[in-house]
């Protein structure tokens, strides 16, 4: 094996345990389709629109590791 493929494996690696731990992290009660089926209410304990800064920061960051996540499959799908 070449260094650019196990240095990608490796990044590939970390990248899907990292979005694994920011999806976990990510709250239970979310609206849209998801929380329809779950059974989501939308409303938290500290009020409908008192969002922390977890809570914002949290889906930036999965659309953004996934989005890497991806393209990193991409690469990783040419180099073999």
């Amino acid at each position: 094996m070449t260094a650019i493929a196990i240095t990608l494996g490796a990044v590939l690696l970390a990248a899907a345990l990292f979005l694994i731990v920011v999806i976990l992290l990510q709250d239970k009660a979310k609206r849209g389709l998801s929380g329809a089926l779950a059974g989501g209410t939308g409303a938290s304990y500290n009020g409908k629109n008192n969002v922390s800064k977890q809570g914002k920061l949290l889906p930036k960051l999965t659309t953004i590791v996934s989005i890497v996540f991806v393209v990193l499959v991409l690469v990783a799908y040419l180099f073999a």
